[in-house]
């Protein structure tokens, strides 16, 4: 093949090549297969090095090589880098919206209508800023202070959703956002656990770090993407090339024919309560992406209007980051005081100065055991950092001793029962602390709460509020009471209507016949949990055989210890228990497992996780025979599950299952999957 020939097929794969490369990596499509593109990108490769004066500077070979840079140089920005100003909850963003107006109008634009705001989701990434000169990749840099950043662009040209060249010919400077997704994250760690690296703490800091390599292969080997969101033209493009947005809007869509992967979920809002709607669906739909998101951008959308407002010293007046509620937060210690469990176990607890914290006011934080708070150094009157995920009770992760002022109290364990006044006993090798007796008044409390509560019987309705109700009025002693009620019993009670009382009833009457691990998990035995109590159903298969059963059997089951063992060993043959539990077994019936099924079991080694409701039978019943065939069942998706069985209206872990692969069932192939295993 001669020079020219050469030249002809050079253009013709860049250009295929580069078409294929927007298809997967922007518009997330295949036409073709990897290997396929792989021998095209060979191709190129071959024909580059024969006649090395074919190199392009968007040429696809060119993403990745260059020997590794001894440091970074400095670009300065062709455009201001700003940053937003954040608010957090609904109060703040209507101020916004109302400085907003009056800026407005003191600018001399009076709207006839609500502004619009072009809403975007805000990528907890890595800022990046593009330069292009006539249509090519020129430079890309960090933000640095905002006036200065570093030189990245080898590493960034590694990015394979980042154009090397946009169709217009023009100068331009593109900003936005480079990150790495959670499925590739999970990757990276695992394959550091292997090698016993330390492991990542999140994938911005490694998509940052990733950009900062001074060797670009060190980039390449991780899959970095990208979203854009922001265009600035430099100069005056050649007349006709394209109109210039008047919109945020229109520019996102402009940076989209141009090339670049823009994130798809931007929303125009025609006021601000809108613009508040889009941020409460997105902080409920956040975590269903593979991307991590941190709340919405918000975007006065007439960029003439922006153009009016302007700029403060370090943000824009026309837009604001709108962040999803803190997962952390400062506050004060203003008290250390114990709770009582249902085992006897001594929690201390960190009353805290109340603060917001992912949306809700915390005031109450766990301190978990003596040796928790000796570790943290935590004290009475310090200021601390507070974290919260979800539901979960806050834990304190800092405390900030560099502002202490001599005033704060150490605090110490009690030597006794704050309830009862017994002397407390610390388990051998254990930082937990217990009352040993059994009749602590809170210890008995608390073990109510639990048998009724979704681990035990579950009993609907009956929360711990109902649960002190009736213990306070005398009219429960005992779990076992429970089963006694009558609807004339409770409905004198406060809180009891005549129809809150007949369902009450109902659901205990729906309730007297109980699977086996369930029962042995709402007995409270000391260190059994839900897995422990599904062992000893499997292996002794009545409760009968189970309160008989010699110390050496129980500590021959598999997940029970001989610390375990010796607990529920002990508890069968406390006189006290043996009363209760005879008492309690005349009013419910256990329906009894046999212990060869999971041994046998088809599903064996097959993890299922269940979502939504199942029209055939309640979730617990389907739970119990997935576990009698063999398998397992977990409460989150991972990409370790085999099966996501989808009942009506399934929640995030449908969606998850989706991101991961992972084989969904729906309710008649689910039946069918139970049916064909058993035969």
């Amino acid at each position: 093949m001669n020079k020219a020939d050469a030249k002809k097929r050079a253009e013709k794969l860049r250009k295929l090549i580069n078409h294929h490369r927007y298809l997967y990596h922007v518009l997330d499509r295949q036409e073709i297969s990897d290997e396929a593109l792989d021998s095209l990108k060979h191709e190129l490769y071959e024909l580059e090095q024969k006649f090395p004066e074919l190199v392009t500077p968007d040429s696809p070979t060119q993403r990745v090589g260059g020997k590794p840079l001894d440091k970074f140089s400095k670009i300065r920005h062709k455009v201001r880098q700003w940053s937003f100003e954040d608010v957090f909850t609904e109060d703040e963003i209507r101020e916004f919206d109302a400085r907003l107006k009056r800026m407005l109008a003191k600018a001399g634009v009076e709207p006839k209508k609500e502004p619009e705001y072009t809403c975007e989701l805000k990528i907890d990434g890595f800022k990046i800023v593009l330069t292009y000169e006539n249509g090519f990749l020129k430079t890309a840099a960090t933000r640095g202070d905002g006036l200065v950043g570093e030189d990245v662009t080898q590493n960034v040209k590694t990015i394979e959703s980042i154009p090397l060249k946009i169709e217009k010919e023009f100068d331009a400077v593109v900003e936005g956002e480079i990150w790495m997704g959670k499925r590739e994250f999970e990757r990276l760690n695992a394959e550091r656990k292997r090698k016993g690296e330390p492991l990542f703490a999140n994938p911005r800091n490694v998509a940052a770090g990733s950009i900062r390599q001074l060797d670009p292969k060190v980039a390449a080997s991780r899959k970095l993407d990208s979203f854009m969101y922001d265009l600035t033209i430099l100069g005056t493009p050649a007349p006709g090339a394209f109109r210039r947005p008047e919109t945020q809007y229109e520019e996102l869509e402009l940076l989209r024919e141009l090339g670049f992967k823009v994130n798809p979920h931007f929303k125009l809002c025609g006021n601000i309560e809108e613009v508040i709607a889009f941020w409460k669906e997105w902080a409920k739909k956040r975590d269903n992406m593979n991307y991590w998101i941190d709340g919405i951008v918000v975007k006065l959308n007439k960029i003439e209007w922006q153009e009016k407002l302007g700029y403060t010293g370090k943000s824009p007046r026309f837009a604001i980051a709108f962040k999803f509620p803190a997962e952390q937060a400062a506050t004060v210690v203003e008290d250390i005081q114990i709770q009582v469990g249902r085992t006897g176990a001594l929690t201390p607890v960190a009353h805290l100065r109340p603060v917001t914290v992912a949306g809700s006011v915390v005031s109450r934080a766990t301190l978990h055991n003596e040796d928790e708070i000796k570790k943290l150094d935590v004290r009475i009157g310090d200021t601390v950092i507070i974290q919260k995920a979800g539901d979960v009770i806050p834990d304190i992760v800092k405390v900030l001793k560099e502002i202490r002022d001599g005033g704060e109290k150490i605090f110490k364990m009690p030597k006794k029962c704050p309830i009862c006044g017994a002397p407390v006993e610390r388990e051998e090798g254990s930082p937990i602390v217990r009352c040993p007796n059994k009749k602590c008044a809170t210890r008995h409390r608390r073990a109510l709460h639990y048998f009724v509560s979704k681990q035990g019987f579950d009993i609907e309705g009956m929360g711990p509020k109902v649960v002190d109700a009736l213990l306070d009025s005398g009219l429960v002693t005992d779990a076992a009471n429970i089963f006694d009620l009558k609807e004339g019993d409770v409905s004198p009670l406060e809180r009891f209507a005549e129809k809150s009382a007949e369902n009450l009833i109902k659901s205990i009457s729906a309730r007297r016949e109980i699977s086996l691990p369930r029962f042995i998990t709402a007995l409270g035995i000391l260190h059994v949990g839900e897995r422990t109590a599904r062992a000893l159903a499997d292996r002794f298969g009545s409760i009968e055989k189970l309160r008989e059963a010699p110390l050496d059997e129980l500590e021959s089951v598999n997940d029970v210890g001989v610390v375990v063992a010796k607990s529920v060993y002990d508890w069968f043959r406390d006189e006290y228990n043996k009363k209760f539990l005879s008492k309690l077994l005349d009013r419910v019936k256990i329906k009894p497992l046999g212990r060869e099924a999971p041994k046998s079991g088809k599903l064996k080694g097959k993890k299922f996780v269940l979502t939504g409701s199942l029209g055939s039978m309640p979730r617990e019943e389907a739970k119990e025979k997935i576990i009698a065939l063999g398998g397992e069942v977990a409460s989150s998706v991972s990409k370790n599950t085999d099966f996501v069985v989808a009942g009506k209206d399934p929640g995030s872990k449908y969606e998850r299952a989706k991101q991961l692969g992972v084989k969904t069932l729906n309710e008649k192939e689910f039946l069918e999957l139970l049916r064909n295993v058993k035969k």
